[in-house]
């Protein structure tokens, strides 16, 4: 696996595979304090030194959203042995952009986020704050992994999704991989010994229907709840990591930034103006 350091950041940076214990970065958008985020961190000091970066307060569906309109605060919350957690004022990317720039000693081997309670599979990529900031983790020429379980439930039994990510991160640190890298994985919500196995593939194509719940405050001013489901367009595809997760497979998606839509590419570009 190969690292290149990033053209932003301080000079001074050196690849991570030349220190004795290699740096893992970890975020998420639950929070600091969540459960997901701290077991993941329990998780990777098993493989190296950690520094984690993450929101202040719940930060879900931020996507890949930035702070441009108003300062970021950063404070350090728990440090030990080989361990460092902040947490910051800012959405997802920004703890990811902080890490990267300002407080990490050296290029890390790799990036992490999560293990979210809440699924990110299909569409839900685009929204997750999750894998924004897996995704913004990836542009410094690292490898780097979102984690989600399939429970909203804060509370939820991670033991699952604990091993299942254990197993990802090792095979992540110990192959060779091309790098910028960045994978989904959604661990279902079962006890591990009903999950199958493993299943790569890809992202279902679907879309969410929204529904809004219309409230009154005490002054009869009207406010509203997002709700909605969503709508899987390929319910018979055995394909994709809706189908993997429905059927009791850990699923892992390769994702990337392009989003060029190389269908409509060649029909546009004969357009005459």
């Amino acid at each position: 696996m190969k690292n290149v350091r990033p053209k932003r950041g301080p000079a001074k940076r050196t690849s991570a595979r030349k220190m004795e214990k290699p740096l893992i970065f970890i975020t998420n958008d639950d929070g600091y304090e969540a459960r997901g985020f701290n077991t993941l961190i329990d998780i990777a000091l098993k493989f190296g030194r950690v520094v984690a970066v993450a929101p202040e307060r719940v930060q879900s569906g931020m996507g890949h959203a930035v702070t441009m309109a108003n300062p970021l605060h950063l404070r350090k919350v728990r440090e030990e042995e080989d361990l460092v957690v902040y947490a910051c004022s800012g959405t997802p990317v920004d703890c990811v952009k902080l890490a990267f720039d300002m407080i990490m000693p050296e290029l890390p081997a790799l990036g992490l986020s999560g293990i979210n309670h809440g699924a990110n599979s299909a569409t839900s990529v685009i929204y997750s704050g999750t894998m924004g900031a897996a995704i913004e983790a990836s542009f410094y020429n690292i490898p780097s992994i979102g984690f989600s379980l399939t429970d909203h439930d804060p509370t939820a039994d991670l033991t699952a999704a604990a091993e299942y990510a254990e197993r990802v991160i090792y095979r992540v640190m110990h192959e060779e991989v091309e790098i910028p890298m960045c994978l989904n994985v959604n661990i279902p919500t079962l006890p591990k010994d009903e999950i199958k196995g493993v299943r790569f593939c890809r992202q279902a194509k679907g879309y969410w229907r929204e529904e809004f719940v219309e409230r009154h405050d005490p002054r009869g001013r009207p406010y509203y709840w997002l709700t909605g489901i969503f709508m899987n367009q390929e319910e018979e595809s055995t394909e994709t990591d809706e189908y993997a997760l429905k059927n009791g497979y850990v699923s892992i998606v390769p994702i990337q930034i392009d989003m060029t839509d190389y269908r409509q590419l060649d029909t546009v570009s004969l357009w005459d103006f």
